[in-house]
């Protein structure tokens, strides 16, 4: 009879399980029609999270990437207009081109440093004001934490240089902020703090704090008032939507503490796989939950393909190898983990 082999699925934080109170709070969930007004569990959660992140209001969506068409949608007017990211954002590499083909806007990029920066001079020269037939600029988008540039956790006092630039030439400042939460933990502050100086930020439930679904955005009333009327627009209206609202105020009181546990399972993996020359890792990068490794004179699509055999999954992007720590993943996992990839990196020799 043969064992089955545990899967240490390093894919991404999306591929958590509710933890066994979130089952129970959304079997007990008290629930009304969200889009009525009579949602008392997702009210809650909204509550919460514009607290949590020190804004006047938050609103409940689907996802990440619908958090973030959503406030795209809510700061611009839609044709000719543009949003300044950086060339590595999510907004950019992976919404599947939101904000052109619904927001009906165009995004125009900034390099992003290995600490997923933008540089404040290049952000300067990219504005735009119409003239010329030019389009006009309305927004600088950032990321916190950085997914394509390490994880990396961008500093309040950076964002605030930003801000302060932003609304020098009347720009508004948004904060893709899916794991704002893991930012705050590395950089011991607050997501309040790291949010402060922004008009608008989303974060994710569904990624390291553990959540099925969901993300919020949180903002001013004003702001939330009109992104009700965008999520509507785009399909995000949910109904009862408090069973799943209450995995997430579970999430908030439960979940966000341990996130520190990833941020050093991440580090130990980091400085494992930096031991092998087949693959090029910095592990001073792994500052959350995210790394990336470089296949030095190896496939790595061959090296993803033996991993898995080996019960190890990780994920392919941009020419890297991703590995990300999450909610299930113990520190065995990353030991058992490294002795995967060292045997199946032997297999190629």
């Amino acid at each position: 009879m043969t064992t089955a082999v545990r899967t240490i699925d390093l894919r991404s934080d999306t591929v958590t399980l509710p933890s066994p109170s979130m089952r129970q709070a959304i079997a007990n969930a008290d629930m009304g029609d969200d889009l009525l007004g009579d949602d008392p569990t997702t009210k809650r959660l909204e509550a919460m999270a514009a607290e949590r992140m020190g804004k006047e209001a938050a609103i409940f969506v689907a996802s990440g990437t619908m958090g973030n068409l959503v406030s795209l949608l809510t700061h611009t007017t839609g044709r000719g207009e543009e949003v300044i990211a950086g060339h590595m954002a999510h907004i950019l590499q992976s919404e599947v081109g939101g904000g052109a083909g619904v927001a009906a806007i165009q995004i125009r990029t900034a390099h992003n440093d290995e600490r997923g920066r933008l540089d404040l001079d290049e952000i300067r020269s990219l504005i735009r004001r119409g003239e010329s037939a030019s389009p006009i600029t309305k927004l600088v988008c950032l990321e916190n934490t950085h997914n394509f540039c390490n994880g990396a956790a961008l500093p309040a006092s950076y964002i605030g240089e930003v801000a302060a630039l932003a609304r020098e030439n009347g720009l508004a400042l948004h904060i893709d902020g899916a794991r704002i939460f893991n930012a705050a933990i590395a950089l011991e502050t607050t997501p309040a703090e790291l949010v402060r100086e922004a008009r608008s930020v989303t974060f994710c439930l569904s990624k390291g704090l553990a959540c099925p679904v969901g993300s919020l955005i949180c903002a001013d009333h004003e702001f939330i008032d009109r992104a009700r009327l965008m999520r509507r627009m785009v399909g995000g209206g949910m109904r009862q939507s408090g069973v799943l609202a209450a995995a997430g105020i579970v999430a908030l009181e439960e979940m966000v503490d341990r996130l520190a546990d990833d941020h050093v399972n991440a580090r130990a993996l980091a400085e494992g796989l930096a031991k092998f020359p087949q693959l090029k890792v910095d592990p001073h990068l792994a500052q959350t939950n995210i790394l990336f490794a470089t296949p030095v004179g190896i496939d790595g699509g061959k090296l993803q393909a033996a991993l898995k055999e080996r019960g190890v999954l990780c994920s392919g992007a941009l020419g890297r190898l991703r590995f990300v720590t999450h909610y299930g993943i113990e520190r065995g996992d990353i030991d058992a983990a490294l002795d995967a990839i060292k045997d199946a990196i032997g297999s190629f020799s």
